[in-house]
């Protein structure tokens, strides 16, 4: 009997449900993944209307587990489905909750684990927790950290998030909420971050941020020789800044290096505060190499304390990137298993 687990990843986007085997491998995804739902179906943030909201979505999800299982069960018969994972923004460990947050159009904190548990009271381990401490679990089982356990993944995308692992375990915290990274204050009275408050790490180093940077920079220089300066700002990516940088276009080449200067003075405090092994980064702008992680090595090196210099490991995350959101949050599974062994 092969033992298996549903790996899921509520984005804010989109849905991704698959079934992960205890090596990692993704045995089936569901395609093309569910749509989440949007603010913009709640804008007046209606209670009935997020009620529905909550309801409909817990149903395509219950059914779409099942649907996965047989699916999977048509090509190995012999499976053994041991739990469900989920990765979603603002999920706490210890409840199953999700909280409120400015991306989903849930105006209450929606009782995940439970409501699924409801319609498939089979399972008897449900699981969920945000998206970085997925990915975390994910490279300490499966990734980079093994034979790790004690290291922190920082994951960079639209916003910054990071996933902490202390004696080969996840922290959560008291609450639930630990790790978030992407919140300190990186730069006092700095850039506005979608959660209200000023100068945050994610509004200066995730994909958004070095765009914000770049635009910062042309205004700033009035350089219109750069190869970035006739992109609209919805247009651009973090992989356009990337190949400027690789034509030694000097906006793109500073915002590299602006970055990886805030990153590395943050990541040196993360480094005081945990003393891990490692720090794996993961996400669109890693893509870009040594020309992010050259300026965040240097930067970090720069404030850590003499006896932690030339310690500390910043890798590239050495999960596959279309399949980590689900492998992450089948690791919450495989995980719980292990501790009741």
């Amino acid at each position: 009997m092969k033992q298996v687990v549903v790996g899921i990843d509520i984005g804010g986007t989109n849905t991704a449900i698959g079934i992960v085997d205890r090596e990692g491998n993704v045995l089936y995804e569901k395609k093309p993944q569910l749509p989440t739902p949007q603010k913009k179906e709640n804008p007046d943030s209606r209670p009935d209307v997020s009620e529905k909201l909550v309801a409909n979505f817990i149903s395509l999800i219950t059914f779409e587990i099942r649907d996965a299982i047989e699916n999977v069960k048509k090509i190995l018969p012999n499976i053994e489905v041991m739990g469900i994972g989920i990765g979603a923004p603002f999920a706490n460990y210890h409840d199953g909750t999700i909280g409120i947050t400015a991306n989903l159009p849930f105006v209450n904190v929606v009782h995940l684990t439970d409501l699924i548990q409801e319609k498939l009271p089979e399972f008897t381990i449900i699981k969920a927790t945000n998206d970085a401490n997925a990915a975390a679990l994910g490279e300490l089982m499966y990734g980079g950290g093994i034979g790790m356990n004690n290291f922190i993944m920082i994951t960079l995308g639209t916003g910054l998030g990071s996933g902490i692992i202390v004696n080969g375990d996840i922290v959560y915290g008291h609450d639930g909420l630990a790790g978030e990274l992407g919140h300190v204050t990186a730069v006092p009275d700095g850039r506005l971050c979608g959660c209200g408050s000023k100068g945050h790490l994610e509004t200066y180093c995730s994909a958004t941020g070095i765009k914000r940077t770049v635009f910062e920079l042309l205004a700033k220089t009035m350089n219109s020789g750069s190869a970035l300066a006739n992109v609209n700002y919805n247009d651009l990516t973090s992989k356009m800044v990337y190949e400027a940088a690789l034509q030694n276009d000097s906006i793109a080449m500073e915002a590299f290096g602006y970055t990886g200067e805030i990153l590395g003075r943050c990541l040196a405090d993360a480094v005081h505060y945990l003393s891990p092994e490692a720090i794996f980064l993961f996400g669109g702008p890693t893509a870009a190499g040594e020309l992010l992680f050259k300026p965040t090595r240097e930067s970090m090196e720069h404030y850590l304390l003499p006896f932690y210099r030339n310690k500390i490991k910043l890798l590239p995350s050495r999960l596959k990137a279309g399949s980590v959101a689900i492998v992450g949050a089948s690791a919450l599974v495989w995980k719980e298993i292990d501790k009741c062994k």
